[in-house]
């Protein structure tokens, strides 16, 4: 472990501790560690070399090992991870496209997000076998991507999908001009979880810690965005298969909840309320107990409202065994968050990277037992919307504590601290939200990196949907509800 240090989420280390480790020991280095892949990323490092960074989650134990290389002039490739560790297959696209350096042997070299001329589209042949192409305009207010299937009559042999059509440029933007404001619009659906990365990241540099009362109604709302997200879907995956009462009542018991946001903040989706060194708004005693009011309502309603859909065999017939992506698969390729937990792999960086409230509240993990199919999904969703209202009803009786704590903590306008590196995992509602950022002598940031959960499991889908019909497809991509935005950045 010599060529590694063990970092903590949301701890500064300084840049000169990260070791160096040769480029033609990374495979090695890598596979000895063995563990999952959270960062891989590079940095123009001067004088005609890219500096590559390896942040590797050891979840059991709370902690990342960190590590780098340092790719000179001549120095154009290195042996592919992904050989080995099918979960880098996408890290490492990723540092090929934006920075030329060749991962050899990598087994599907495609563009993560440069796709714009000739995409290298897995092709078939056979009388029978025939493509259907989807996109990347969509109805409604869908975000651009491009779904290309690979069929036999109706049966899907392979789902190829390309993205990034975006080209928004955020870390860039971040480097330039780093706001409460940019973070919390990198995914609109995520406002909590990407305000609250971003906002620990920068406390993190600036050496502040937070209140308990603002720590608290950052984890509240970070739990009512969850239950909220959670409950549209649900809704949303009923009435894709024409199951109009499911998709009525989730989406107006959603409304609920979003409201309550509304009362709090004046955004429904949280806008505005998380800012580097605490929230900018309190929660009133009425405010607060109004939400406890809506929050058993919407508990009870979302009981109903599931076991009665549940108990329908027309809605059982399309949810049981379709979009399968199993345990074994899961954890290969990297799945994330709620899709990997729906397959079996209990990975929730609330648990493995815990805060003092996990314990101090009480809260424990509670196993999914799923075979990672659209029923799995749904009832994870059901699972995780029941134990966030009851995680929220807890944090707001703890909140009564700290009445008297201010919601901004002192210290706010500091520097960052120079040659500097910290990570800052939250676990939004699809899964760990990643944001990385590193400081330079004169305390600029000259580095942002951000992963979505997105960017872990699009492959996923393209698994999940193999040898079930194409008419399932916008059943199982809902079931997922994936990211445009947060994979193209």
């Amino acid at each position: 472990m010599a060529n590694w240090i063990k970092i903590k989420n949301n701890v500064k280390v300084d840049l000169g501790k990260i070791p160096i480790i040769s480029v033609n020991n990374l495979r090695d280095e890598v596979k000895s560690i063995g563990k999952r892949p959270v960062g891989f990323f590079g940095k123009d490092w001067g004088f005609g070399c890219v500096r590559l960074f390896i942040v590797l989650a050891d979840d059991a134990n709370s902690e990342f090992f960190l590590s780098s290389v340092v790719f000179s002039g001549n120095d154009k490739s290195y042996e592919s991870l992904t050989q080995d560790i099918p979960a880098f297959h996408i890290f490492e696209r990723e540092f090929y496209e934006q920075f030329g350096i060749e991962p050899l042997n990598h087994p599907w070299l495609k563009p993560v997000r440069i796709n714009q001329d000739k995409y290298p589209f897995f092709e078939m042949t056979g009388e029978e076998v025939h493509q259907v192409a989807v996109g990347p305009i969509h109805a409604g207010v869908i975000e651009p991507g491009h779904f290309r299937f690979m069929c036999n009559g109706e049966s899907v042999y392979h789902l190829e999908i390309m993205l990034g059509y975006q080209h928004r440029g955020i870390e860039e933007m971040m480097l330039k001009n780093p706001s409460n404001q940019l973070a919390e619009s990198i995914n609109g659906d995520s406002v909590i979880a990407y305000n609250t990365a971003y906002s620990q990241t920068m406390e993190a540099l600036k050496g502040i810690e937070i209140s308990n009362k603002a720590q608290l109604i950052r984890k509240a709302a970070l739990e009512m965005e969850r239950a909220a997200i959670h409950i549209g879907d649900m809704g949303a995956i009923a009435g894709d298969i024409a199951y109009l009462m499911g998709a009525s009542v989730f989406g107006a018991t959603r409304t609920l909840v979003i409201n309550t946001m509304l009362e709090i903040c004046g955004s429904r989706f949280g806008r505005g309320l998380v800012t580097v060194g605490g929230v900018n708004y309190d929660i009133p005693d009425d405010v607060l107990n109004r939400a406890l009011e809506t929050l058993n309502k919407v508990s009870k309603d979302v009981d109903r409202m599931t076991n009665t859909m549940l108990k329908n065999s027309t809605v059982m017939s399309r949810l049981e065994k379709t979009g399968t992506v199993s345990t074994e698969k899961a954890a290969e390729i990297g799945l994330v968050g709620m899709a990997a937990r729906a397959s079996g792999v209990e990975l929730d960086s609330r648990f493995d990277y815990p805060d003092k409230w996990m314990s101090e509240l009480g809260f424990e993990r509670k196993p999914f037992k799923g075979i990672g199919d659209v029923n799995s999904r749904f009832k994870l969703r059901y699972k995780e919307v029941k134990e966030s209202i009851s995680m929220v009803k807890k944090i707001l009786a703890k909140l009564k504590d700290y009445k008297d704590e201010p919601i901004i903590a002192e210290g706010v306008n500091n520097k960052l601290s120079s040659d500097s590196f910290v990570i800052s995992v939250v676990e939004g509602w699809r899964g760990e939200i990643v944001h990385i950022a590193m400081t330079d002598i004169n305390r600029k940031i000259s580095k942002y990196k951000i992963k979505d959960p997105s960017f872990n499991n699009w492959y996923g889908l393209g698994l999940a949907v193999r040898n079930n019909g194409i008419s399932d497809f916008p059943l199982c991509n809902k079931s997922f509800n994936l990211s445009y935005s947060g994979n193209d950045l």
